[in-house]
């Protein structure tokens, strides 16, 4: 079982940023990303990366975010910028090991003034 933490999300006004990270209990392999729940609507892409460093985003958040990892090969970060209130989501960690896709918790951001 892999355990995901996550952490960053909050409030911010439109046009600003924020910082989201996930950390895993173990180190990745293959991929791991961010997805979104916007109320109302099916779970969404939004980035991911693969230990090689190879990076997927949904044309909805490109060039907008930036998603990277650490040395450790546990922690991704998505840096989201100029940030609009459709963001506003609950945004959920992904971890895909080589049998098994994992979810975190998810994180709230409010894109809102």
């Amino acid at each position: 079982q892999v355990q995901l933490v996550e952490s960053g999300g909050g409030l911010v006004q439109p046009g600003g940023s924020l910082r989201l990270s996930c950390t895993a209990s173990v180190r990745f392999m293959f991929t791991m990303g961010w997805y979104r729940q916007i109320s109302g609507r099916q779970r969404e892409l939004v980035a991911t990366i693969t230990p090689e460093g190879v990076t997927n985003y949904a044309d909805s958040i490109k060039g907008r975010a930036t998603i990277s990892r650490d040395n450790t090969g546990t922690t991704i970060y998505l840096q989201m910028n100029s940030l609009k209130p459709e963001d506003t989501a609950v945004y959920i960690c992904y971890f895909r090991s080589q049998w098994n896709s994992y979810w975190g918790q998810g994180t709230q951001v409010t894109v809102s003034s």
